[in-house]
């Protein structure tokens, strides 16, 4: 009888502030057995973003002690296109319209995997964290920004177009107008928490962060009341389409905006079930559990060959 040892994986998150990096064990994912971040440093460019990385990997090897593995999973702020791997979308605008994973692969000489660290979040909730035994699963980023992705029995759903999840720009229909066009009818216009908090300031005059809007409507404030309410409606009308066409069993909501206890309740899934093409919702809403660990940990797992050993026992 053969004896399966669960390799350690390696996973990298790029951020536009910070670059961190893990190795865990697929089998004990709890937790890191190593884990470090450098800064990014985004504003001197493309080569010394890439020269952090190899920082950060040859930092990773010196305390594990390990020669890097022959494959690595990164999470990105962006998307690569899978038909002319031109990297594009990223809030790290210099890396647009660059062969990005070509150029880490040659500098970390090891083969990357790429993806957007909204699919590295839903991946690592779906298979170790919130939505875990959940067979379909969306992963929301409701935060500075709005995104998504999609995991389907364990195995992330990039799509034809790299964009599968990315619900952001999708135009809502109360609001009027699409998101590149007039960019005020999108999803990430209106359920952002940069969004709410401009509602609330042209409410009341006052700019004010988003935790504190919430207590104020905790404390029973009008103008913080009308913006939860608003959030509540835009976010009901915006996730329909999605259950429809998916029917989820799970839809885990991560960013600042996902905090909101508000989003969880029961007055939201009525909301829901109106523009929803069934009576009765089933789909759970959770939660995340990983935390801050989520996009790095969803990283590492690219870094499994789907059909594997070590990738089904990962499931």
């Amino acid at each position: 009888m053969s004896h399966h040892k669960t390799p350690l994986l390696w996973g990298i998150d790029l951020g536009g502030t910070k670059i961190e990096g893990v190795i865990i064990d697929a089998s004990q994912p709890n937790k890191a057995i190593h884990r470090l971040r450098v800064p990014t440093e985004s504003l001197q460019g493309p080569r010394h973003i890439i020269g952090q990385l190899q920082l950060l990997v040859a930092q990773l090897e010196h305390a594990s002690g390990r020669r890097r593995p022959d494959k690595i999973g990164i999470g990105v702020p962006g998307v690569m296109d899978p038909s002319t791997r031109i990297f594009r979308d990223s809030n790290i605008v210099s890396l647009n319209g660059r062969f990005f994973q070509e150029e880490l692969s040659a500098a970390l000489e090891c083969e990357t995997v790429l993806a957007n660290d909204a699919n590295c979040f839903v991946l690592a909730e779906a298979v170790w964290g919130a939505a875990r035994s959940h067979r379909v699963v969306i992963g929301l980023i409701l935060g500075t920004g709005v995104g998504g992705g999609i995991v389907i029995n364990g195995h992330l759903i990039p799509g034809l177009h790299g964009i599968a999840g990315e619900w952001g720009n999708n135009a809502l229909c109360s609001e009027g107008g699409a998101c590149y066009e007039t960019k005020k009818g999108c999803n990430e216009r209106i359920l952002s928490g940069p969004a709410l908090e401009q509602f609330y300031k042209n409410i009341t005059g006052e700019k004010v962060a988003l935790p504190e809007i919430v207590s104020r409507a905790t404390a029973g404030e009008e103008a913080a009341l009308q913006t939860l309410k608003r959030l509540q409606e835009k976010f009901a009308e915006a996730i329909a389409p999605a259950i429809n066409i998916l029917d989820p069993d799970a839809i885990v909501i991560g960013g600042g905006v996902g905090n909101i206890d508000l989003l969880y309740e029961e007055s939201t899934r009525h909301k829901i079930s109106r523009y929803v093409f069934h009576n009765d919702i089933k789909t759970q809403f959770l939660k995340p559990v990983l935390g801050d660990s989520a996009g790095v940990f969803g990283a590492a797992m690219l870094g499994l060959d789907e059909g594997s050993p070590d990738h089904q026992s990962a499931l």
